[in-house]
């Protein structure tokens, strides 16, 4: 199987793990030379929270694709992307995390999907939810799992 295209998801909790989804990014994209698509995918409350702190001007439209590109831990693979010549986009998306990754993964026929995640118990996966997991369990392609430290 070739590697065309990988989707890289990004979520507020992968600031500690920015490197590591980046080296890992590298590692994969740069010997197969396929295209990153950097993803941040927004709940609705996240999305307005964050679109306020930019001090977009009222009224003003700002796209997902706007401020997922403002987004630290974007920034920092994005930089790490460029320095090794890495092709790369970013997308940004409101909705369900686990249900916009499938959907961008699906949409730009990625080959493989990069998530960050921490080592959850069972009971804790069960009461709160992985977006990780759902990901690995319903993505209509191979996932990588970051683990944070």
């Amino acid at each position: 199987m070739a590697l065309e295209t990988i989707l890289v998801a990004v979520g507020p909790g992968d600031a500690n793990r920015a490197e590591e989804m980046a080296q890992t990014s590298i590692d994969i994209a740069g010997p197969s030379g396929a295209r990153i698509v950097l993803t941040h995918v927004f709940t609705r409350d996240q999305y307005d929270e964050t679109v306020e702190r930019l001090n977009v001007a009222d009224g003003a439209e700002v796209s997902p694709n706007e401020v997922a590109s403002q987004h630290a831990t974007i920034h920092t693979i994005a930089e790490r992307l460029d320095e090794n010549g890495i092709r790369y986009e970013i997308r940004g998306s409101v909705g369900e995390h686990d249900e916009e990754i499938i959907s961008i993964a699906t949409e730009t026929k990625s080959d493989l999907i990069i998530v960050g995640g921490r080592e959850r118990s069972p009971t804790g996966k069960a009461v709160f939810g992985s977006t990780a997991q759902k990901v690995l369990l319903s993505a209509p392609c191979p996932v990588t799992f970051v683990k944070g430290k």
